[in-house]
């Protein structure tokens, strides 16, 4: 299960990485290292924050829907679960 535990921590941060890449990304960078995320995508994200998953769009769905399957492909790669 240790494994399991590691190979999932691992997708979880790899997942995190892509998620600041992308708000970095999409945010405007001050002199002093700060950084302002544009108001449009606070908007977007609080939108997101406060609907239930059946509500989503279908390609805001497809989004979560693509992490589902890299924890499904841990998951069957494992002895424990097949």
């Amino acid at each position: 299960m240790s494994e399991i535990r590691e190979q999932l921590a691992a997708l979880e941060h790899e997942q995190w990485v892509g998620w600041m890449n992308y708000l970095f990304e999409k945010s405007i960078e001050s002199g002093d290292g700060s950084v302002t995320i544009p108001a449009e995508m606070v908007d977007r994200w609080k939108r997101q924050i406060n609907t239930p998953y059946a509500d989503l769009s279908d390609s805001e769905k497809e989004s979560d829907r693509e992490i589902a399957d890299k924890v499904l492909r841990i998951l069957k790669l494992s002895k424990h679960f097949e």
